[in-house]
């Protein structure tokens, strides 16, 4: 008897404080790593981050959603973050630019969201400039532009409802909505925020500090 009392003291406690953290992962937060150079120069390869599961997402929050579904391609490219739970390496981290009922377009090297120029001071000028040159001819567009090589939402001209449009800050490599459309909010995991020690400042505020 006194052997399984033992046992139990210790037993209990692990099974308590394994729930707890599984209660805590699967509805507030979970630890991730960035896998590739998409989101560069403010979240590198291997960068441990954070996905707040319940942030509410604005224009300029950098989230992580389930690419299964939404990037043809993307069981072939592989994730982009790692770590999460159930998503069989199909997690993505992006930047959103527009939420629903958004208009988009990129207009002589700047972005315009309902027809206002927005700010991108967090990535650099030639990056800002990168409006598509990524299986496309750089140059002008705007969704129904770009909307024509998509697979759904062709002929959009505002981002539908329950839908972001996103896009990566290293705009010369990333994959992201201007190839294959709209992000919706049931396949988002959750807000990115980053750890202090593992960043510094410029570039915590350029993640943490957007949405």
């Amino acid at each position: 008897m006194k052997t399984i009392k033992g046992i139990l003291s210790w037993v209990l406690p692990v099974i308590i404080g394994l729930a707890v953290a599984l209660i805590i992962r699967q509805c507030f937060f979970t630890v991730a790593r960035v896998d590739g150079p998409s989101m560069e120069p403010n979240l590198i390869n291997n960068e441990r981050i954070m996905v707040w599961r319940r942030s509410e997402i604005k224009r300029g929050s950098v989230i992580v959603f389930n690419a299964a579904g939404i990037d043809p391609q993307a069981a072939e490219n592989g994730g982009f973050v790692k770590n999460l739970l159930g998503t069989n390496g199909t997690d993505y981290v992006k930047r959103v630019i527009a939420v629903p009922g958004d208009t988009v377009a990129f207009k002589n090297g700047s972005i315009y969201v309902n027809d206002h120029k927005i700010d991108q001071s967090y990535i650099s000028s030639s990056e800002q400039k990168n409006g598509s040159d990524y299986n496309m001819q750089p140059g002008n567009w705007d969704l129904k532009s770009l909307s024509r090589n998509w697979k759904k939402n062709q002929g959009a001209v505002k981002v539908p409802k329950n839908q972001y449009f996103v896009m990566g800050d290293h705009r010369s490599v990333s994959n992201d909505s201007r190839y294959w459309g709209f992000v919706p909010k049931d396949k988002v995991i959750g807000v990115v925020k980053t750890f202090p020690w593992d960043t510094n400042k410029q570039k915590r505020e350029n993640i943490n500090d957007r949405d």
